[in-house]
């Protein structure tokens, strides 16, 4: 099996995208109120040692249901004709309105978040310091909210899709919300199909596929559904076959750069793949200062203000949505059309160091697209290594294997011992290939660069995964793919 993805536009009813707000305001709240119960636990602490703090996220869900129901959360006082006063505790008067999962999947991500930080603090977690929880405000955090695909005691889920008409998602709370893409290659996965059950002996109809919770989140003046899916593996005529034990050639080097995004290339120097990447930040960042100029100069709270923030988010919400697209096309090509790849190792998080070239690195998107080599890779088949952070793939000549200075403005590579003049991304794609083809019975099975990201492990409060993306599952484990 392997955990997937999909990714539809909403196009809501007025009612609807009101509860959709609705839903994330009350996720918002939910978080700020366990945070807080933390933090006055921490308090409480230092003056009563057996003060219980609240940290994961089953114990902040039983500390927010018991508060949401409290006097703290809500109470009324009634009078009476004879003038006595009677206060009657209504708790959270607002909370039925909405799912209850919401309230549990925000408690749930407080916990993650602690324990974050408590295994920065101890130095169990890699990558650079995490700090405490801060609370969210509207406004500055992104409006977003977690559904769990739940069954209800008549046997239906909570979530299905393509009920009623093709294009369309039920919610909990919220009903059935039309889309705006195709949803067909999800309604195909989730078909039932007649399988065998090997422990009764007798045949049964089951999906293929089963959605395990969705993510709705608002980008720009949109809203989305990422719906993680439980998906069974590709066919194995779309997988790569696997190749004999003693064939340890045949690696294409995949050079990531700024002036060619990836440049792939065989041991032998036949290049066998260039792209150039759309430079979305850069080719509209005239537009991005121009309406932030805009947003300046009018009044806050305004109209012409809110409306200006809203053309300016639409406008961002554009350029990722052009960087995500390029990113997926690349990296399904290289990972569908080879076997085997050999990638580079980068500090993207200490090259953006680099105030000249940071802008620039943030926009090519170097560690999200290795990521999606790493789970695409695991989907397909196909052998992923990754070159040790010090080989020196650039500086290297890739005829004669003599090591010089080369400075980063030098975009042609001219060998000093055997006058070889090349490409100075190709060079180092083939310097990659021939790595891999040399140590790839000794090499490291690592993950190819990037930052810690979450990835679907199974159902319930501790499932997470990342918003609008496909979510990568490490080889071996259902838990936690890490981008060393």
């Amino acid at each position: 099996m392997r955990y997937t993805t999909f990714r539809f536009a909403l196009d809501p009813s007025p009612s609807q995208a009101v509860m959709l707000a609705r839903h994330a305001g009350a996720s918002r709240f939910a978080y700020n109120q366990c945070l807080q119960l933390v933090t006055d636990s921490l308090e409480a602490k230092q003056t009563d040692s057996q003060v219980r703090v609240p940290w994961s996220g089953f114990d902040l869900i039983n500390g927010f249901n018991a508060w949401k129901c409290s006097d703290a959360a809500g109470r009324i006082f009634l009078a009476a004709s004879d003038g006595t006063i009677t206060e009657q505790v209504t708790g959270l008067a607002w909370r039925h309105d909405v799912s209850a999962q919401v309230f549990e999947e925000a408690a749930v991500d407080l916990g993650r978040a602690l324990a974050a930080y408590s295994d920065a603090k101890t130095g169990m977690r890699k990558g650079r310091r995490v700090g405490f929880p801060k609370r969210k405000r509207k406004g500055r955090c992104r409006d977003s909210f977690r559904l769990r695909n739940k069954r209800s005691k008549s046997g239906t889920l909570a979530i299905r899709v393509g009920e009623g008409r093709p294009r369309c998602v039920t919610l909990p709370k919220i009903g059935a919300v039309r889309v705006h893409d195709d949803t067909r290659r999800l309604r195909r996965l989730l078909r039932p199909v007649t399988g065998f059950d090997a422990g009764s002996g007798q045949s049964r109809v089951t999906p293929r596929a089963r959605i395990l919770s969705a993510t709705v989140s608002r980008h720009g003046s949109r809203w989305y559904v990422s719906l993680n899916v439980q998906a069974p593996d590709f066919h194995p005529e779309r997988r790569h076959l696997s190749r004999p034990a003693g064939d340890r050639a045949g690696f294409v080097g995949v050079d990531r750069g700024l002036a060619a995004f990836a440049v792939a290339a065989a041991a032998d120097g036949s290049e066998v793949g260039r792209y150039y990447s759309p430079i979305p930040l850069l080719h509209r960042m005239a537009r991005l200062r121009r309406q932030s100029r805009a947003i300046s100069r009018l009044q806050p709270g305004s109209r012409n203000r809110a409306m200006a923030v809203r053309r300016l988010s639409r406008h961002q919400a554009h350029i990722v949505n052009v960087r995500r697209r390029f990113l997926h096309e690349v990296s399904s090509q290289l990972i569908q059309t080879h076997d085997r790849l050999c990638l580079e190792d980068l500090a993207v998080a200490n090259l953006m160091t680099n105030r000249y070239l940071a802008r620039a690195i943030a926009d090519a998107a170097w560690a999200e697209f290795a990521r999606q080599l790493v789970y695409k890779a695991a989907w397909f088949g196909t052998e992923l290594v990754v070159a040790d952070r010090w080989f020196p793939s650039s500086k290297t000549c890739s005829g004669c294997g003599t090591v010089q200075q080369v400075r980063l403005a030098e975009r042609v590579f001219r060998c000093e011992a055997c006058g070889l003049i090349t490409d100075r991304d190709h060079n180092a794609a083939v310097n990659l290939a021939a790595w891999a083809d040399r140590t790839f019975a000794r090499a490291p099975v690592r993950q190819a660069g990037g930052r810690a990201t979450n990835a679907p492990g199974g159902e319930g409060a501790g499932h997470r995964h990342s918003d609008g993306e496909t979510g990568p599952v490490e080889l071996g484990t259902d838990a936690h793919a890490v981008l060393a």
